[in-house]
């Protein structure tokens, strides 16, 4: 924790200069001293405080100022301090005005001037104030705070980007905290630029792109070099264990990821079903653990860089950043995952954000505690979704298309749902579309055998219905089936002898694409079957064949 400040303001400079001297001697190893001249000036030494986050303990402010007295400067203070104690300074006249002031702005003492000797007349006062101030003083957060709106998707975009990369922060809404809309005010009009972002070394970033937000924390968004034995698109399981592994095996190894490592599977809040874990691990302490160990191993992640573009030149692989910076390999693993599918329903787009969220989004969990959940979905990843969300809400709601969750849900998560008393299961039914004002306020919903039409309240709505393929970038460059997944290795075969691409002698390796040397693994593969398990298996074997490849080249 940084030191607690005491502020004084006084307009005579040799009477400042009397007052932090004497604080400095007492207070200074503990304490952060500041002297001002003004309490215009005092005034904006505690904004720039309050950004910065940090704790004012005591504030002693001159009565007879120019422009602003002590007691009005004291008052306007406990807009951005309002535990701060208050030491009123004043002459034999002024004491009548201190008295007033007790009562006006919640005065904790003055002190007549000059108070010689300070080990009598100042020490034992100040002493006593810090004493009551610690006794309830709230210790700041030192971490990175976001201030905006519970209702702004640029500020749900910016959270979700903080949580998914296991970076630690402080929401502040302004709509129900008014220190955090003072923080905000003033910084951008109508609020345009929210969210706002206060870093511990008093930085501001409003509104930024997570590129931005990377390079702050210190996340690696540029490669250290041009060229690399293996190039690994996409930071989900797979993409992670090929990391680990490749690096773990000397291959000099880069990994890009676009948003956040872990994937899909990041996002999830409790894994029951993986090797290892008896009693389940969430997807973002996987994720970590992954990370932490693919960088010690060696393997570089850039976070936050997209791939826009692959060509061929000879054996080498050259891909094109949205930077256009360029990085050339011997071997690629494309493990891109896939993409949650957007519902295409009158209100999705306009409340997306605001009430209606694609996947987990862990972190708008705890702002709807106590209120109604709808989860959209009936595959495991909806029921692990439903079970979190129970913790928070007082009713979860989930809908399917089908009479029976049993149809695509795992059993273990079956039972946990029928176990859990704040959660129903509404079969055979879709949603017609969003409603609300600026934010969601409900769901119309119909029964696809009744055709019965519900209008059913809710504050917030989790859809989970499927995905596609996440192979833009390479949909020119190797074959996918009619839906997007890249066909590997025998789904190569099934109807022609080898891809007319193909210059090897030798059939395609498992995993292999119809380019030799592009290997895919994961989600994004056609025929994978999709678990954790699996894709960090197919991250693992796509090393392997790695090898097996530049042995060729």
């Amino acid at each position: 924790m940084t030191k607690p400040v005491i502020l004084s303001v006084d307009d005579e400079p040799h009477v400042a200069s009397a007052i932090h001297r004497d604080l400095r001697s007492r207070y200074g190893k503990d304490y952060r001293i500041i002297k001002t001249g003004s309490g215009k000036e005092a005034l904006e030494v505690l904004k720039q405080l309050a950004e910065k986050n940090m704790a004012v303990a005591v504030l002693m402010a001159d009565q007879r100022m120019p422009e602003m007295s002590g007691t009005d400067f004291l008052g306007e203070s406990r807009q951005y301090f309002p535990q701060a104690r208050k030491v009123l300074l004043t002459a034999y006249a002024d004491t009548e005005a201190a008295i007033t002031s007790i009562n006006e702005i919640e005065l904790d003492y003055y002190l007549l001037k000059p108070w010689d000797p300070p080990e009598l007349n100042l020490f034992p006062v100040i002493d006593g104030l810090l004493d009551d101030w610690w006794t309830t003083a709230t210790i700041p957060y030192d971490g990175i705070r976001v201030a905006g709106t519970l209702w702004s998707a640029s500020c749900h975009v910016v959270k979700d980007f903080l949580s998914r990369n296991r970076i630690p922060f402080q929401w502040l809404d302004i709509e129900i905290d008014e220190a955090a809309k003072l923080l905000v005010d003033g910084m951008n009009e109508d609020n345009k630029g929210l969210p706002i972002l206060f870093f511990p070394d008093g930085s501001i970033l409003s509104n930024p792109e997570p590129r931005l937000i990377a390079e702050k924390v210190g996340l690696q968004t540029g490669a250290s070099a041009p060229f690399y034995d293996v190039i690994i698109i996409g930071g989900g399981p797979a993409g992670l264990a090929a990391g680990v592994y490749g690096a773990s095996e000397g291959l000099k190894t880069l990994l890009i990821e676009k948003e956040a490592t872990g994937g899909q599977a990041g996002t999830s809040s409790l894994i029951e079903n993986y090797l290892g874990f008896p009693k389940g691990v969430s997807g973002s302490e996987l994720a970590k653990r992954a990370t932490d160990q693919a960088i010690r191993l060696g393997c570089e992640i850039l976070t936050t860089a997209e791939v826009v573009n692959i060509r061929i030149e000879d054996a080498y692989k050259i891909i094109t950043l949205k930077d256009r910076s360029e990085i050339g390999c011997k071997a690629l693993v494309i493990a891109t995952g896939v993409s949650l599918n957007k519902l295409n329903v009158p209100g999705a787009e306009k409340f997306s954000g605001a009430g209606v969220y694609y996947g987990a989004a862990l972190t708008e969990a705890i702002n709807y505690r106590d209120k109604h959940i709808v989860v959209v979905g009936g595959a495991n990843s909806a029921g692990q979704g439903a079970m979190f969300f129970a913790r928070y809400a007082k009713k979860v709601s989930i809908l399917i298309r089908g009479n029976s969750l049993e149809n695509k849900m795992s059993s273990y998560l079956v039972d946990q749902i029928n176990a859990q008393k704040n959660i129903e299961v509404i079969l055979n039914t879709e949603v017609r579309s969003f409603n609300g004002k600026d934010r969601l306020e409900s769901l119309a919903t119909e029964n696809i055998q009744t055709s019965q039409l519900v209008d059913m309240p809710a504050s917030a709505a989790f859809i989970f219905i499927g995905a596609r393929a996440r192979t833009g970038i390479v949909s020119e460059v190797v074959k996918c089936d009619s839906s997007g997944f890249i066909l590997t290795d025998k789904d190569l075969m099934k109807h022609e002898d080898k891809p007319a691409s193909w210059k090897q002698k030798r059939d395609p390796y498992f995993l292999e694409t119809s380019v030799p040397g592009i290997f895919a693994a994961g989600d994004v593969r056609k025929s994978s079957v999709k678990r954790v398990a699996s894709a960090v298996g197919q991250g693992a074997i796509a090393i392997a064949l790695v090898h097996q490849y530049l042995k060729e080249v």
